[in-house]
């Protein structure tokens, strides 16, 4: 067994989308060869209301599948193609756009006023990109499981792992999406296939990957015995860690254990041409998707 070692380590950085969602973008709109088949990620996480309550409204899709998991709150979404449907707590929406759709998602928290959620975007190869959509939407209850001897939990959605195999299916770089807990000061070594591209995201705890410099977390001002202090917060912890090739992940969990997203999928090692949503491989096809929107022919007849 060869551990992979880690050749990129970076922090999410905040931005803006939709109509004023404030997010983190975890990675994305820079060379996609470093994540193939993966070309973008965004941590929504928000405890106040008024930075995510209005959403992402209509937008069009075209030449990806959109990837979203919801840990708190819900997310209401619709298209032009009559689907409705409302994700919750736990659970996954997996959404093939193909050839183009007109989609809306609108955040709503929780008791409390959370929201937390990822959206990933996977690439879809030339000969899917104009596709049939279709989703897959899968309640957590449908996500199996698995906790290993020492307390290590891993949820599976996509994939399989330690004998179980996630709910969604059918997607062209068979990837393997995995939530991943490990309990305080357990090590532990995960397989991942040789050929895949693949990443970790941290958000909750701490923990070092093997070669990996230790996660550096937030800096926030905290007030500690009356004093105004800058230090890292790892209690959210953004990092994001792109593993070299090897066929294991090994990771060190801190002193309150480590959560994160484990994500590999077989690269697409295609031409990647993208405006916003819309992902093809020229720039003509590009132009001839804003042709379409422009025209009202990008919803294609009988999809």
């Amino acid at each position: 067994m060869s551990i992979r070692p880690v050749k990129h380590e970076s922090m999410a950085v905040p931005t803006m989308e939709g109509a004023g969602v404030k997010l983190h973008r975890v990675f994305g709109f820079g060379e996609p060869s470093m994540t193939d088949p993966f070309l973008m990620m965004d941590d929504f996480r928000n405890d106040n209301p008024a930075e995510y309550i209005r959403g992402f409204p209509w937008h069009p899709h075209r030449g990806i599948e959109t990837i979203t998991y919801v840990l708190a709150g819900t997310v209401e979404h619709g298209d032009s193609l009559g689907n409705r449907g409302l994700l919750g707590a736990g659970d996954i929406q997996w959404m093939t756009a193909g050839s183009g759709i007109m989609h809306q998602e609108m955040p709503k928290g929780d008791f409390a006023g959370r929201m937390h959620g990822f959206q990933l975007w996977a690439n879809l190869p030339s000969s899917l990109k104009m596709t049939a959509p279709r989703y897959q939407d899968v309640k957590s209850t449908d996500i199996p499981v698995v906790v290993d001897d020492d307390g290590t939990a891993v949820r599976v959605i996509c994939g399989n792992f330690w004998g179980k195999a996630g709910p969604v299916d059918g997607i062209a770089a068979e990837p393997i999406y995995l939530d991943v807990s490990v309990p305080p000061g357990k090590k532990k070594r995960l397989p991942v296939d040789t050929y895949r591209n693949a990443f970790a995201y941290i958000f909750a705890g701490s923990g070092t990957f093997r070669d990996a410099s230790k996660p550096f977390g937030v800096r926030v001002e905290k007030e500690v015995d009356g004093e105004e202090l800058n230090i890292r917060d790892m209690s959210g912890n953004r990092t994001l860690v792109v593993f070299d090739t090897g066929d294991e992940v090994t990771v060190q969990a801190g002193e309150k254990g480590i959560r994160f997203l484990l994500v590999s999928g077989k690269p697409i090692q295609e031409p990647v041409a993208w405006h916003g949503p819309i992902v093809m491989n020229s720039h003509e096809e590009i132009r001839q998707a804003m042709r379409e929107l422009q025209n009202g022919t990008f919803i294609k007849a009988g999809h």
